[in-house]
């Protein structure tokens, strides 16, 4: 209902479309902030303390997938390389034998993903 009284009044599909796009993506100007922000979440993405690998990694793709929606592509690497990186001291033991006994460039994140999760269940044993 609410986007129909926004394009009530268009005379032109482009018209609609226009709007919408203006409703749901905001202005250049928004989205370049939208971009800044994300960038700046994803640079500085650490694990926060007594974090799961779980949160971890949906926080990372919340972040990702909003870059993607501005037009940033990540490839695999890049996502495991930068869950290796920011994760906490506790867990650099087991991020250096991924890192030597991994080929990262061809690592899939889901495969990273349940390496970390397996490891998690042992750490919390302890």
């Amino acid at each position: 209902k609410t986007e129909y009284n926004l394009v009530r009044r268009c005379t032109f599909a482009h018209e609609v479309w226009k709007l919408l796009i203006l409703t749901h993506e905001g202005t250049e100007q928004v989205k370049n902030a939208k971009h800044a922000l994300l960038n700046r979440d994803y640079e500085l993405f650490k694990m926060q303390p007594n974090e799961s690998i779980k949160n971890l990694y949906n926080r990372l793709l919340d972040i990702s997938n909003g870059l993607l929606g501005l037009g940033k592509v990540f490839g695999q690497d890049e996502l495991v390389r930068k869950l290796l990186g920011c994760l906490n001291d506790e867990w650099e033991p087991k991020v250096t034998a991924i890192e030597e006994s991994k080929d990262l460039k061809t690592m899939e994140i889901e495969e990273l993903l349940g390496s970390l999760m397996t490891h998690e269940v042992k750490l919390n044993k302890k």
